[in-house]
């Protein structure tokens, strides 16, 4: 049987709105994730939608729960580690101001059945307001800067003291992300406090983030330093649907799709529908 594209397009922004509902107060939409065990983790970031009002950034916040794979000791073949891909997870997309976005974490992690937020990890880039929110209102959570903003930092900064691509680039990049891997933000600043050059925008991204770079320790323990399952997430679950080209939406219909794609990622869409039917 055919369906329409109108009839398709009304189902899915009004299941959509509903969905985002049913997240928020159905026990339901919770209980996988609560009865699921592993390390708590919780990332976040935006991806730029064109809508009729222009481009708006729609953030993506995503809590997790993930096994620990095989510890890395050796330091050289860190990137080579693969761990254990999440097995609960739970996905919301909204615009929103980073101030409005806070307390919604806070509500969601107690939804989810996190009691202490001491026990979730945050990973994520440089952003300052998702560590202002986190403070705020995740309180005692173990935050990780994502290894490859920091990396990505480093080389620039090499690109300019040494000349982009050149043999002084690459080593002394490699030079300054094994120092950071071994002794996180701590040790690298006082290596580049010492140095030649200006390495002023390198210091000032990392002096923030000084206890949010025990790489070492983490990767010893089997345990994630990068925040790409948000930034895959952003591509995936909400770009290939919401960024398609020539693609405009209203922004009530935008969050209602966007609604649907985080359910849909979620694993959650089965259980949705089970309520829907019943």
């Amino acid at each position: 049987m055919l369906v329409c594209d109108n009839t398709v397009r009304k189902i899915c922004h009004h299941h959509g709105s509903m969905m985002r509902t049913w997240q928020r107060e159905n026990p339901q939409a919770s209980k996988a994730f609560r009865a699921a065990d592993g390390d708590v983790e919780f990332q976040t970031d935006g991806t730029a939608v064109n809508t009729t009002k222009g481009w708006r950034e729609i953030r993506l916040s995503i809590f997790a729960k993930r096994h620990r794979g095989t510890p890395v000791i050796d330091l050289d073949s860190w990137d080579k580690q693969r761990l254990p891909a999440p097995h609960a997870r739970v996905a919301t997309a909204a615009i929103r101001k980073s101030r409005a976005l806070g307390p919604g974490w806070r509500r969601a992690a107690s939804r989810l059945g996190i009691a202490q937020t001491a026990e979730i990890t945050v990973l994520a880039d440089g952003a300052k307001w998702i560590w202002k929110e986190v403070e705020r209102h995740l309180p005692g959570a173990t935050g990780v800067l994502d290894i490859y903003h920091a990396s990505e930092h480093v080389y620039q900064t090499a690109a300019v003291l040494h000349g982009e691509a050149s043999k002084a680039c690459r080593d002394w990049g490699e030079q300054m992300r094994l120092k950071l891997l071994e002794s996180g933000a701590e040790g690298l600043l006082d290596d580049l406090s010492n140095g030649p050059g200006d390495v002023s925008g390198l210091m000032g991204y990392l002096e923030p983030h000084r206890a949010h770079t025990a790489y070492r320790e983490r990767l010893a323990q089997g345990r994630s330093i990068g925040s790409g399952m948000v930034e895959g997430a952003c591509k995936t679950a909400i770009g290939r649907r919401l960024k398609q080209t020539g693609a405009r939406w209203r922004l009530a219909r935008l969050e209602s799709m966007a609604a649907l794609c985080c359910l849909h990622y979620s694993d959650q869409f089965q259980d949705y529908w089970t309520k829907a039917d019943g």
